[in-house]
């Protein structure tokens, strides 16, 4: 606590230019700042301040200092607001986006249960097959399913995702069932077109190891519902997610196969710009996904719905 009064003294003295304003803010005497900012020296071993009896100075470390305690009581108030009804309220316009099919089915119903909860936030949701540039584009979190590429943004594991071939009873009776995915050569595939965000191909664990394939086919699409839509028509194999298939799965609209190589899961992620000093409105949205999504009772109502 003292640690912490002594940072909190030294940026209200830095800030306001004053002991005594400092102190007056507190309702402390100024003597009191004094002896804290004197502590925090000693126990850095480095002046801060430039004292006169007509003004204050920053040093150049006491510069450097203060832009990080700044950051260090900003991310402070952030966690206890996050936690306390109390708390300060999070505001301002959040900007989203995720991919077409999962957004419309895991994230826009979400939204207005989360704007109910924090009423001065507003949101703008993008939903977009493409592999959106959340900085260069200016989006505070992006929800992406899969495997992410190596990149500088921080990603947050929110749930598992598991991936299917599937296709319909007409399709496989009319040209077979593949035993073995090498045999998805012989075959009408529907994949994602390379701008979009399944840019490995289709994952099979084949002898052990995990291996990527990109099956040929007469069609392709950026968007995944319109793939899984000519994979209800019959037009040919899609790999898909559980999430979007299994209800078709159950009803005997889609069949699925090659299930003995399926790969291990991979992820759904909450993707945003950095760890550090996020507004509090990303900083609750992505709780509210990690809390939603970590549900298994969110899932099972969300395949029978």
């Amino acid at each position: 606590m003292d640690r912490l009064k002594q940072i909190e003294s030294f940026v209200a003295v830095a800030t306001k230019g004053s002991l005594t304003a400092a102190a007056n803010a507190e309702g402390v005497a100024p003597a009191v700042i004094g002896r804290r900012i004197d502590a925090l020296e000693e126990r850095l071993g480095v002046k801060l301040l430039l004292r006169t009896t007509r003004r204050i100075t920053l040093t150049h470390e006491g510069s450097a200092f203060l832009e990080d305690c700044q950051r260090l009581l900003t991310d402070l108030a952030n966690a206890e607001a996050s936690v306390s009804a109390g708390g300060v309220k999070a505001s301002g316009h959040l900007r989203v986006t995720a991919p077409a099919g999962f957004g419309r089915r895991h994230v826009a119903p979400l939204v207005p249960k989360f704007l109910s909860l924090h009423p001065e936030v507003s949101l703008s949701l993008n939903l977009s097959d493409r592999v959106v540039d959340i900085v260069n584009e200016g989006f505070d979190c992006a929800v992406r399913v899969g495997d992410l590429s190596d990149s500088s943004l921080v990603s947050l594991r929110l749930a598992d995702n598991r991936r299917l071939c599937v296709a319909s009873p007409e399709y496989l009776r009319r040209r077979g069932t593949p035993r073995h995915p090498s045999e998805l050569n012989q075959h009408e595939c529907l994949p994602l077109s390379s701008d979009a965000s399944q840019t490995r191909g289709w994952a099979f664990m084949i002898d052990g190891q995990l291996t990527h394939l990109r099956p040929p086919g007469r069609l392709d699409c950026s968007d995944g519902q319109v793939l899984h839509d000519w994979c209800l028509a019959g037009m040919g194999i899609a790999w898909r997610s559980t999430w979007e298939v299994e209800g078709h799965i159950a009803s005997g609209k889609l069949v699925s196969i090659l299930d003995e190589y399926a790969a291990p899961p991979n992820g759904i992620y909450a993707v945003f710009p950095q760890r550090k000093h996020l507004p509090l409105r990303v900083r609750l949205w992505i709780d509210f996904l990690k809390h939603t999504y970590g549900d298994p009772h969110y899932w099972a109502s969300a395949q029978t719905a």
